[in-house]
């Protein structure tokens, strides 16, 4: 689950039209810290996931889970 939900807090970004500073700033976090969930060196707690899940406009599942669009 760790990668996919790297590659799905990328996905929607970019989907989004956002940086990496942009989503930081949202989580009131660093850069550093976006980089390190979409390279999959950190996990976001539930917290945060449920606050990425809101900031994209998606359901939990679909940033957790695969979906056909990536």
């Amino acid at each position: 689950m760790k990668i996919k939900l790297a590659e799905n807090i990328k996905f929607y970004r970019l989907q989004a039209g956002m940086t990496q500073e942009e989503l930081a700033n949202l989580l009131n976090g660093k850069r550093s810290l976006v980089c390190n969930y979409e390279r999959g060196y950190s996990i976001p707690d539930v917290y945060t996931i449920c606050r990425l899940a809101k900031i994209f406009d998606v359901t939990l599942d679909e940033l957790v889970e695969p979906t056909d669009e990536n």
